[in-house]
């Protein structure tokens, strides 16, 4: 039980019983990337939306830049 103790402060000191964040990215540029992905979501929601029910003339061009 002490091993585990003394391991877990040992884990705890180093900083990677940081939990949720990635090595790659911090914390605020990870909720970065879901906010532009939850916004790029809404957008094509809308345009599914709007394609559905008619709203927008036919056309076979695309409104999403796709560069």
């Amino acid at each position: 039980m002490k091993r585990f103790v003394l391991l877990l402060l040992a884990v705890a000191a180093t900083g990677c019983a940081d939990f949720g964040s990635d090595p790659a990215y911090t914390m605020e540029e990870r909720h970065r990337q879901i906010a532009r992905n939850w916004d790029w979501e809404g957008k094509q929601i809308v345009s599914d939306i709007d394609h559905a029910l008619l709203l927008r003339p036919m056309t076979h061009l695309t409104l999403w830049d796709l560069r």
